[in-house]
């Protein structure tokens, strides 16, 4: 089974902790899926899954077929941060979290291994399906970065070392019961 996951496209926004929270897309929408609709195979999946959120909506629906949404696939939950100015965030609730966000969560928000739990969730349930062979899973950075921890045994902690850029995409086998990823950041 080969799985792509897709990180959306540039946002309009920047500076801001914005999570959960819908974010307009930059105007460059069009050359960016045109140019992540390169990097699939040509002849398409079995299935697209998408984060609810709009930027990733907005990309899952130029695959076919017909998208699903899945909240498993949504960014981390910011809590009381979201839709702020990173710089406006007291730091005595950022400091905390940024020395641990794999166990610390934002005010009224969630950990990033809270994150990592629900995704990988999504992600072995995804390998469960029957007759499955390729998919499209549109998300975001952290949960790429999540799931690419999961899946090459890397801690968490440490997921922030590899980058996943807006419209990229990162590419994953799973064949008699292993992990092997095939191109991260592509």
């Amino acid at each position: 089974m080969e799985i792509y996951l897709l990180r959306h496209t540039a946002v309009a926004v920047a500076g801001h902790c914005y999570g959960h929270h819908d974010v307009a897309l930059a105007d460059t929408f069009a050359a960016e899926a045109v140019a992540v609709r390169a990097k699939l195979p040509a002849a398409g999946a079995d299935c697209v899954y998408s984060s609810p959120s709009s930027r990733c909506q907005a990309l899952a629906q130029q695959f076919g077929p017909a998208p699903e949404w899945d909240e498993r696939l949504r960014e981390l939950h910011f809590g009381t941060w979201e839709n702020q100015p990173w710089d406006a965030l007291p730091p005595a609730e950022l400091n905390p979290w940024m020395a641990d966000y794999v166990h610390t969560a934002p005010p009224g928000g969630e950990t990033y291994g809270q994150l990592q739990a629900r995704a990988v969730a999504f992600l072995e349930e995804l390998v469960a399906r029957p007759g499955l062979n390729t998919a499209f899973v549109v998300t975001h950075g952290g949960v790429v970065r999540a799931l690419l921890a999961h899946v090459l045994g890397l801690p968490l902690a440490n997921a922030f070392q590899v980058n996943v850029d807006f419209g990229s995409v990162t590419q994953l086998s799973w064949a008699a019961g292993r992990w092997q990823a095939r191109g991260v950041n592509r």
